[in-house]
C-alpha cells in the first residue's frame, strides 16, 4: 500500500491518508472510517496547528486525541466487541499523513452470550 504526500496548499497541508498498524482482527477500513468522523478526511487540511475541515476548526492537539479514541472505539463488525484497548496516533504535518498504531487485546473484552 502507499500514499502519495500532499504538497501544501494555500489553505495547508491537505490530509492525504490514514494509515493503520497492528490491526488482526478488527478491519482497517473500520478503524479509517472513525478516525474520517473526526476530521481525518479528505478535503480537511493542516493550517499551523489547526485541523481545518468543512464543518469546524479544531486544535490539533484536540484533533489528535479524538483519532485515538475513535481508533480505541473501533468494533469487530457486526458486534459491539471493540478490542483495540491502546492506541498511538501520528501525524506528519508535512505530507498529511497520519499513522495510527493500534493494539488489540481480547483478554479485556467481554463477550455475552445471548443465546439460551
Amino acid at each position: 500500500m502507499s500514499y502519495a504526500s500532499s504538497n501544501g496548499t494555500d489553505q495547508g497541508v491537505e490530509i492525504s491518508g490514514v494509515i493503520v498498524k497492528g490491526n488482526d482482527i478488527v478491519p482497517t477500513e473500520s478503524i479509517r472510517t472513525n478516525i474520517a468522523n473526526v476530521g481525518f478526511r479528505t478535503g480537511s487540511y493542516i493550517q499551523g496547528d489547526t485541523l481545518i475541515t468543512s464543518k469546524r476548526k479544531v486544535p490539533l492537539n484536540e484533533a489528535l486525541e479524538n483519532a485515538r479514541q475513535a481508533a480505541m472505539l473501533s468494533t469487530i463488525p457486526g458486534t459491539t466487541l471493540a478490542p483495540i484497548k491502546a492506541a498511538d496516533v501520528q501525524l506528519d504535518k508535512s505530507t498529511g499523513i497520519l499513522t495510527v498504531n493500534v493494539i488489540e487485546v481480547f483478554s479485556t473484552v467481554q463477550v455475552i452470550s445471548t443465546t439460551h
